[in-house]
């Protein structure tokens, strides 16, 4: 049996990687992409916590895998929205360089 604070280290290495993603990368793919490895990695945290807590009953381990599926269903919420508006954004300006898109005004 592997001790939560196995997946706890994996977890905060995932969310540094996918922090870093997000401060250093141009595209907004990436950035999206990098986003979604953060969200993973709370996840991760979340059900590591929620199994060590199944011992102290299960109505807190549950409410750990809730959360879960709320944040899985948020980053899918995202993904499409945030795909829908780097596509139209795309077509417009032909590039999802976020520094360029710094400079769009509505």
């Amino acid at each position: 049996m592997v001790a939560t604070e196995y997946y706890v280290a994996l977890s905060s290495i995932l969310f540094a990687i996918g922090a870093v993603g997000v401060l250093t990368r141009r595209s907004a793919i990436m950035v999206f992409l990098s986003v979604e490895l953060m969200l993973n990695a709370a996840n991760l945290a979340l059900v590591a916590f929620a199994r060590q807590w199944s011992g102290a009953g299960s109505i807190t381990a549950l409410s750990g895998q809730t959360a879960v599926f709320i944040i899985l269903a948020l980053a899918a919420a995202e993904v499409a929205v945030g795909l829908g508006i780097l596509v139209s954004i795309f077509r417009y300006r032909a590039s999802t360089d976020v520094d360029a898109l710094a400079e769009i005004r509505l």
